[in-house]
């Protein structure tokens, strides 16, 4: 099969000697069911409305039985490697994708692609592609709460924020309920926007949202009943964890003086604005400190410390435990902080 851009078709042109999509889905162990359902059921219930095959699914898992972020799980499961003829193949993964280091599983997703399949991730499956080498000089998105990792990780990522993307023979998604937006935009492209309505109607998935659509709700909408000047240097912050600005230069931005900006942090958020920047910056920490094999000394040179001792201080301060011990000793709290139900 030719690496092209994914098949056009429109209902009102397919003949009897239409052949169904073949849609390979691989589920990785601790798989999100909000993501795999959101994924798979809009093809099932194209074939029902269109009392036809126009999708073809078949699973692929490394186990006969593979279990989900829930009490469900997969079963009747190709092995990765058995033959099936596909033209996308979706990794779906929740849970810690970075801990994933199935080198055949990663071999077997570049020779699709060296067959011309085209290949995608859902959620933490972006990850997975992306440690398999099949992302570089590619647009793709991940689930927020992946995206600094990997973009740590692999800064040859062109990693971006929003639900799903679309970049010649790669589809990436960042889980969640964003795959229903992915698949209407899919089946929109080869049976046609009317029929796809429909589907995405079947759902009750009325407003459907475009690709560039954010994946979080903004901070307007989050802190909306606080000052937008306070909204603004809460977004400066954010954009800025890796190179901390001062509160001088905060407070430029915000368009207050410093003194005003810190009134709002300590009246609206019960702090001074620098706290607040620390804090943040800590739990940009924290989160790459247990999802990645970062070092201490490389994690604290990413969230803006001056030094690794420096950092693990802090840490420590505002965790009550030192971040090597943290990573040691925080498998237990994975499943709280990865978002399993993503």
């Amino acid at each position: 099969m030719p690496k092209d851009d994914l098949k056009l078709q429109n209902m009102d042109k397919i003949g009897s000697d239409f052949q169904p999509y073949r849609v390979g889905v691989f589920v990785v162990p601790g798989f999100a069911l909000m993501s795999y359902a959101c994924t798979v059921e809009p093809l099932r219930a194209a074939n029902l409305l269109s009392k036809r095959k126009l999708y073809d699914v078949v699973h692929f898992g490394a186990e006969a039985l593979v279990a989900s972020s829930g009490a469900a799980g997969i079963a009747g499961n190709l092995h990765p490697g058995d033959a099936a003829d596909m033209d996308l193949l979706l990794v779906v993964a929740g849970g810690d994708p970075f801990a994933y280091e199935d080198t055949d599983v990663f071999a077997w997703l570049r020779k699709l692609d060296e067959d011309g399949v085209h290949i995608g991730g859902v959620s933490g499956g972006s990850v997975i592609l992306a440690r398999a080498g099949l992302m570089e000089g590619r647009r793709m998105t991940v689930h927020w709460e992946h995206a600094e990792a990997l973009a740590e990780l692999h800064p040859e990522t062109l990693i971006e924020r929003r639900l799903f993307v679309m970049d010649r023979d790669r589809v990436t998604c960042g889980g969640g309920t964003a795959p229903l937006d992915m698949m209407h935009a899919l089946i929109s492209g080869q049976c046609g926007s009317v029929f796809a309505r429909l589907v995405s109607d079947w759902f009750l998935h009325t407003d459907i949202r475009a690709a560039t659509a954010p994946q979080r709700g903004g901070l307007p909408g989050r802190l909306g009943r606080y000052s937008p000047h306070l909204v603004e240097a809460i977004d400066v912050m954010k954009n800025h964890v890796g190179d901390p600005l001062s509160l001088s230069q905060l407070a430029l931005v915000a368009g207050v003086t410093p003194r005003h900006l810190n009134r709002l942090f300590d009246t609206s958020l019960g702090q001074s604005a620098m706290a607040y920047y620390r804090e943040l910056r800590l739990d940009v920490g924290r989160r790459l400190i247990r999802d990645t094999p970062m070092s201490v000394a490389d994690v604290a040179e990413a969230t803006g410390f001056s030094t690794a001792g420096h950092f693990s201080n802090v840490y420590n301060k505002m965790f009550g435990v030192r971040p090597r011990a943290d990573r040691h000793g925080g498998a237990a709290n994975a499943l709280v902080s990865t978002g399993e139900n993503r």
